[in-house]
């Protein structure tokens, strides 16, 4: 099995996970690009309020433009792209510069670039599937954006009470908005089988999983789902301090809280 290592990083509210030999890249365009994105919703403040799709005004970055469209094909508000949005942007600086690997996690959404397998965990909350379950992501699917939204954990707004909601995509802004509208979705579990045909109907949607209290479904084509034989998975979960996530204490699991900011 590859053993990689991982980095952490924390700009503002965003808190990332990244495994590449271009971590200064990475980090650096990630910084640039909230910063785009910063600068256009002073000017267009609906782009970062609003809850459906809307028209770019104003000469908009591209990152605005990948993040409208996302939005638009899943029927949600712009910013419900923008962490896969970023990592996608990011991971990108690093492909283009030879880059072998280049994972970027953003609180949960990934873009994947590697030559070898990628194991990626699974939390549910308190659900019995929670850290169970993996995906097995194969070098032959790679690159791919693995995405996820929860309406019982994390600072994200969701209208649904989905535990766990989580896309794959070719287009990470595609996956984080599509995961969103998935969660916005499922509010019991007899909502997840509608909720699934709803998603991989999407243009550009390879397959999502729900779980939602006992119950998990699957649609579409998704990586290998594994056995988590991982058992650090519960300290390796990227958030925010304050966020809402079920059965963690911060005395126990310090390092995912108050990292470094790098401005």
């Amino acid at each position: 099995m590859c053993k990689r290592s991982f980095r952490l990083f924390s700009h503002k509210n965003a808190t990332c996970r990244i495994a590449s030999a271009c971590y200064d890249s990475i980090t650096a365009e990630i910084i640039k690009q909230r910063a785009l994105l910063e600068e256009y919703i002073g000017r267009y403040p609906l782009f970062g309020t609003a809850l459906e799709p809307v028209t770019l005004v104003d000469n908009p970055p591209p990152i605005a433009r990948i993040m409208a469209d996302a939005a638009e094909a899943a029927g949600v508000g712009p910013m419900a792209a923008v962490a896969g949005a970023i990592a996608q942007m990011a991971a990108r600086v690093a492909i283009e510069a030879g880059a072998a690997e280049a994972i970027v996690e953003n609180g949960g959404d990934l873009y994947l670039h590697s030559d070898k397998e990628v194991i990626v965990g699974l939390f549910a909350g308190t659900t019995r599937f929670s850290a169970a379950l993996a995906f097995r992501v194969a070098p032959a699917m790679l690159p791919r954006a693995i995405c996820s939204s929860s309406g019982t954990m994390g600072h994200s707004l969701s209208f649904g009470a989905c535990d766990l909601a989580t896309v794959v995509s070719r287009s990470a802004a595609l996956a984080d908005a599509a995961a969103t509208r998935a969660g916005n979705l499922v509010k019991t579990a007899a909502d997840i089988p509608g909720a699934l045909n709803t998603i991989v109907s999407i243009p550009g949607v390879d397959g999502a999983l729900l779980i939602k209290d006992d119950k998990l479904g699957m649609a579409g084509e998704l990586p290998e789902l594994v056995k988590n034989t991982d058992a650090e998975t519960i300290k390796k979960i990227t958030r925010e301090k304050g966020s809402l996530f079920p059965g963690f204490d911060e005395e126990v699991y310090p390092d995912m809280f108050n990292l470094p900011k790098k401005i």
